[in-house]
């Protein structure tokens, strides 16, 4: 039997929600999350939510009802877009800062994917809840910075590189650490877009930016 399954009893049916305030659910959002990363997705179950957080089981079912709506819910509340408000004046600053920021957290998101990985596949829920709370708004604020240069006049409107822009910053987050067994730390991750993303667009490298040899 599947974790959902087990985690969906018949006596929650139509039971009303009960307050809770801010922090208690964030208390449990939490837990989900940390368990998520470090244990993948099937380890997480209610009762050892519940058993975290100090709570019952009805308490989490009364809210949620099925491990993956609280699961959902648990992935919109850690939104927090890394990338907005980055403006240094230029595309290739933007993208280079945009580059530190994902780095200093891909050990963390890398995680996160990974151990949702299958479930995404099977729970649309699930993915639609991802796309929102991690991968939406960082892919909004890229194309925000790539506007930006655009009218500028830095990059040309319809350049065909600037469509995959996301897709690289994001593709080299989850394959260093397949293909290396490394994360892709700040400095790899500037590596990677000065020689990678920026020539692609057709930019030099950022003004003052040296990057080592290696990393």
């Amino acid at each position: 039997m599947t974790s959902q399954a087990a985690d969906r009893p018949e006596t929650v049916g139509a039971s009303r929600r009960s307050k809770l305030t801010r922090e208690r659910e964030q208390e449990f959002f939490d837990a989900v999350l940390g368990q998520l990363r470090a244990c993948g997705y099937d380890a997480v179950t209610m009762e050892g939510i519940a058993a975290r957080t100090r709570c019952s089981k009805s308490t989490l079912y009364r809210q949620w009802r099925t491990k993956p709506r609280l699961v959902a819910a648990a992935l919109r509340s850690s939104q927090c877009p890394r990338f907005s408000g980055i403006d240094t004046g230029t595309l290739a600053g933007d993208l280079v800062e945009a580059a530190r920021a994902a780095g200093k957290v891909s050990a963390d998101d890398t995680r996160l994917l990974q151990a949702l990985g299958h479930a995404l596949v099977q729970d649309a829920e699930l993915g639609r809840a991802l796309r929102e709370a991690v991968v939406g708004p960082e892919v909004d604020a890229l194309r925000e910075i790539l506007r930006r240069g655009v009218e500028r006049g830095e990059v040309p409107a319809g350049h065909p590189a600037l469509e995959y822009v996301p897709v690289q910053m994001f593709g080299v987050l989850r394959a260093r650490v397949v293909l290396e067994g490394r994360h892709a730390d700040p400095d790899y991750l500037v590596r990677f877009v000065e020689a990678a993303v920026l020539p692609a667009l057709g930019l030099a490298p950022a003004h003052g930016h040296r990057s080592p040899s290696q990393g």
